[in-house]
C-alpha cells in the first residue's frame, strides 16, 4: 500500500467518523437501534395510534431480514414488533422519495403475512397488522402529516374488507393541524427540531447514547464501507470532469445510498467541502 492509498484510507475513516457523529433519529440505522428500547418504541406507537391500547410489545426473531425463498427479494425491516394480542407493527424511517412506497407496502404486507401463518392454519389466524412509514417528504403531495389507508368497498364506503391491515404514511414536512401535539413534536424532531417534550428528550438522549456504542458504530462503519464502490465511483467521475461539482454530486449519491436525511447531508457537505448552507442546499436540490 503506497502513501496515496494510506491518505485515501485516512480520508475515508475521517469521513465515516464525521457521518457517524452527525447521525440522527431520521437515519434508518439509528432509528432501528433506538427503537430497540421497548419503552421508547411503545410510546411512539401509542402516539401514532392513540386509539389503540398498547401496553406491551416484544421483538420477534424476523426483525432483521426476511426472505421467502432463494429467488425472492429480501427485505430488511427497521422496526418490527408485536403486542400481547398478536397485532404486528412494522415501522420504517424513509428520507429518500423512491417513488415506490405504496408498492413497497404491498410487498411488505405479503411477506409479513407469510411469516404470520403456518402451514395448515386457517387464514383467520392472521393477526391485525400496521405498516408505518415515517417520511421526511409528502408522499401524496396533499400537505397532510398523516395518511391512513384501510381496504374499503369502492361502491359503499361503509363496508370494510375486514382484512385488518393498515398502512400509514407520516410526513414531517407539513404545517396542517391534523395530528395530536404529541405526534407533531415527534415528527418535528425527526425533521431536526428540538422540543421540551419529555419523550423527545428521552429519544435525544438515546441517540447520543447510541453514538457511544462501539458495537453499533462498528456495524455502521461496515455498512458504510460496503458503499465504498459507489463513493469511489462518484469521486472518479468528479476527477474525470475535473470539477469540484462532480465530487460533491458523487458524495450526495453516497449519502443518499446510506439513507441520510437531507439535513444530515447538508451538514456533511458544509464540513467536507467548506460550503455555505445556501451552496450546499443548491447542490442537494440539483442532485
Amino acid at each position: 500500500m503506497d502513501e496515496a492509498d494510506n491518505i485515501r484510507d485516512l480520508e475515508n475513516q475521517l469521513e465515516i467518523e464525521q457521518v457517524w457523529e452527525n447521525l440522527g433519529i431520521s437515519n434508518d440505522f439509528m432509528f432501528g437501534k433506538v427503537m430497540q428500547d421497548a419503552e421508547l418504541c411503545q410510546e411512539l406507537l401509542q402516539r401514532i395510534l392513540p386509539d389503540l391500547d398498547i401496553d406491551h410489545i416484544e421483538y420477534p426473531e424476523l426483525q432483521k431480514s426476511i426472505k421467502t425463498d432463494v429467488d425472492a427479494k429480501s427485505i430488511r425491516l427497521d422496526v418490527y414488533v408485536k403486542d400481547k394480542k398478536g397485532t404486528v407493527y412494522n415501522i420504517e424511517m424513509q428520507t429518500t422519495d423512491t417513488k415506490d412506497l405504496p408498492k413497497r407496502t404491498r410487498y411488505y404486507q405479503g411477506v409479513l403475512d407469510l411469516q404470520l401463518i403456518d402451514k395448515g392454519q386457517t387464514y383467520n389466524m392472521l393477526k391485525p397488522s400496521y405498516i408505518i412509514f415515517i417520511c421526511s417528504f409528502d408522499v401524496f403531495k396533499k400537505g397532510r402529516h398523516i395518511y391512513t389507508f384501510e381496504n374499503i368497498c369502492k361502491e359503499d364506503k361503509n363496508i370494510s374488507l375486514g382484512d385488518e391491515t393498515t398502512k400509514i404514511f407520516l410526513n414531517t414536512d407539513s404545517i396542517m393541524n391534523d395530528v395530536s401535539e404529541e405526534l407533531r413534536v415527534f415528527l418535528d424532531y425527526v425533521a431536526g427540531k428540538k422540543s421540551d417534550d419529555s419523550y423527545i428528550k428521552k429519544l435525544d438522549e438515546a441517540v447520543k447514547k447510541a453514538r457511544l456504542t462501539k458495537e453499533w458504530r462498528s456495524e455502521y462503519m461496515t455498512l458504510y464501507m460496503r458503499d465504498r464502490v459507489n463513493r469511489e465511483k462518484g469521486r472518479e467521475e468528479g476527477r474525470e470532469e475535473g470539477r469540484e461539482e462532480g465530487r460533491i454530486y458523487g458524495a450526495i449519491s453516497v449519502y443518499r445510498d446510506l439513507k441520510l436525511s437531507d439535513s444530515e447531508i447538508l451538514k456533511n457537505l458544509q464540513v467536507k467541502y467548506g460550503l455555505s448552507e445556501k451552496e450546499a442546499l443548491k447542490y442537494l436540490q440539483e442532485a
